[in-house]
């Protein structure tokens, strides 16, 4: 049965005023909810057990007792790296990422002073589970790195040994956890070296892979290929 020309048109007013409800309500429910999201907690007014060590890593004054300004600096740092909770609190997750960081430091042009990632093999993508570091080397050449990165946490652990890059996929996606996995490079079954969002000191670790910021993957797909060595050595921290 046909219908009349006032009829459609009617039709036609109440679908485009729905879809013009949609559309402005969708985005006003995302910006409310990612508004309550971000929305920081209260700073705690505890002093913690690390207090005056966090305090010096952040270069605040290193009295040990704990202060409004101390805790929205200790807060923010703990936002940026995924600490939770980032009340401000100087508890020993955070110390523990900032020992981190400064081992990292410390191990400045030199990551294999201790020759514990073999120079025998030519070009090697190293892993140091320990300071969760990352370096390509020649020899005894630095050729690129040391860069930060998160691995397997407790339970997950990327696994020690010598391996091969055998398979890289640009633009890869797990189906596993459901996330996007870019410069992704498998050298164990399915753990790789890939970018990831956030950031790289956030604990606990990964589900095994290699964790490396946007710009220190891009690097690595660049320089590594199929049947490229990559020797992984260490314990990471808490596992």
């Amino acid at each position: 049965m046909g219908i009349s020309a006032a009829t459609g048109r009617r039709h036609r007013h109440r679908l485009v005023a729905l879809f013009t409800t949609a559309v402005v309500a969708a985005p006003l429910a995302v910006l409310a909810g990612a508004t309550s999201a971000q929305a920081a907690p209260a700073c705690t007014k505890s002093t913690g057990p690390h207090q005056k060590a966090v305090e010096g890593f952040l270069g605040l004054k290193a009295d040990g007792r704990q202060s409004a300004k101390d805790c929205k600096r200790i807060q923010s740092f703990q936002t940026k790296h995924g600490i939770s909770p980032n009340i401000g609190y100087a508890g020993p997750v955070t110390w523990g990422v900032m020992k981190l960081m400064n081992k990292q430091k410390a191990a400045g042009k030199n990551p294999n002073r201790a020759g514990k990632c073999p120079t025998n093999k030519g070009r090697i993508a190293c892993v140091d589970l320990t300071r969760q570091l990352s370096w390509i080397q020649d020899g005894k050449k630095l050729v690129k790195g040391p860069f930060p990165v998160r691995t397997g946490r407790d339970r997950y652990e990327t696994r020690t040994g010598a391996k091969k890059v055998y398979w890289r996929n640009r633009n890869h996606w797990s189906t596993l956890y459901d996330v996007a996995m870019p410069y992704s490079q498998f050298f164990d079954g399915g753990q790789a070296f890939h970018s990831i969002k956030g950031s790289v000191w956030s604990p606990p670790g990964s589900h095994g892979c290699v964790n490396m910021r946007p710009s220190d993957a891009a690097a690595y797909w660049k320089l590594l290929r199929n049947g490229d060595d990559v020797y992984v050595y260490g314990r990471k921290p808490g596992t």
